[in-house]
């Protein structure tokens, strides 16, 4: 008599647990390029409370549009740039801090739930709940950053913090890498039952590591409005570096907070991150890990598109491609890094 293998009678399913994590992320690169439109329009400071159950449903008559109104008018950014707007105008920025915020719970309500039916069910392989958990852990912490970041931009500033806006946005990337990475593991699982989890290897550390860099020097680039400081490439201007731009101490200082020099160097940061990124790349494609080729074209794709939304004078949809490409470059970076990093059973 035939004996049912011990896969079929095991309740653990990697692959389908990589499938729920697949689309997870997929949510969180739509959630990434909402929140570039958000900043873009800038509609990040339309809702001014923080409402984590009750925020799910909008304004719904006239008193509650007006009551949200009344609320924005308060602070500082209205009575620096939007005065004399219209309830019809507010309504336009709402929609789209909203629909962030929307898209957030969306994803706290599609990563929390599946994962609490796939425990009770006895479906997460051994040594993976806890980094499930953890993923989950750092969902919720970044629905308080979000809020940090937006509560930067209420009583003082017209604007949010750059820095905050960058740790919200590196938040996000750390989440979307590590569901990434979980979900290669979990593949590899599916296809042999011996399978290890991939290593980050040296070569990959760095390239993820200048990734990095350029990625907080885009947020800061895009909370310091710095993109439309010069509107030129190569040359900033006339110059390389144009002469005469104010300096604040101490020097460090300007790397963050000056927008002249965060463009400087997001400008050219861009290329030591994509000398990393190809190094890795050709790794990859030695070892047959066709993410590698990804990675080389989702690179210079970026590059060019970041040249065109300089050039453009930071035109909308220029600027969310660049930062929806750079999510899918991230995403190809780390199935490289994973392909490189794999261990033999």
């Amino acid at each position: 008599m035939l004996q049912p293998s011990a896969a079929f009678l095991s309740p653990v399913r990697p692959r389908s647990v990589a499938r729920w994590l697949i689309v997870v992320a997929a949510l969180i690169v739509a959630m990434v390029v909402v929140g570039g439109i958000t900043r873009l329009t800038e509609s990040g400071l339309s809702i001014t409370q923080w409402k984590p159950i009750s925020g799910i449903i909008p304004p719904l008559t006239q008193a509650q549009w007006q009551a949200e109104f009344d609320g924005y008018k308060r602070i500082p950014e209205y009575a620096a740039f939007n005065q004399g707007m219209t309830l019809d105008g507010f309504k336009r920025i709402f929609f789209w801090e909203y629909t962030h915020r929307l898209l957030g719970r969306v994803i706290g309500a599609a990563f929390g739930l599946p994962l609490l039916w796939f425990a009770i069910r006895r479906r997460i392989p051994a040594g993976y709940g806890w980094r499930l958990v953890a993923l989950l852990a750092l969902g919720g912490l970044q629905g308080a950053i979000g809020w940090w970041m937006v509560a930067s931009g209420l009583s003082v500033r017209t604007d949010v913090s750059h820095v905050r806006l960058a740790v919200h946005l590196l938040t996000a990337l750390t989440i979307l890498a590590g569901i990434v990475w979980t979900a290669l593991d979990l593949i590899a699982l599916h296809h042999n039952p011996l399978a290890r989890p991939a290593r980050l290897t040296r070569i990959a550390a760095v390239a993820l590591a200048l990734l990095v860099v350029q990625l907080i020097y885009g947020a800061f680039t895009a909370g310091l409005d710095a993109g439309y400081a010069f509107a030129s490439w190569p040359l900033m201007g006339d110059a390389l570096f144009p002469a005469g731009v104010p300096m604040v101490d101490p020097g460090w200082r300007n790397a963050v907070d000056n927008p002249v020099v965060v463009q400087f160097i997001h400008r050219w940061w861009a290329f030591a991150a994509a000398a990393g990124l190809v190094w890795l790349a050709v790794r990859a494609i030695r070892m047959g890990a066709g993410a590698g080729r990804w990675v080389i074209g989702l690179v210079a794709l970026q590059i060019g598109l970041g040249i065109a939304t300089l050039l453009s004078g930071v035109q909308i949809d220029l600027a969310v491609a660049h930062q929806a490409n750079a999510a899918l470059l991230l995403i190809a970076t780390v199935c490289a890094a994973h392909a490189v990093g794999r261990r033999p059973a």
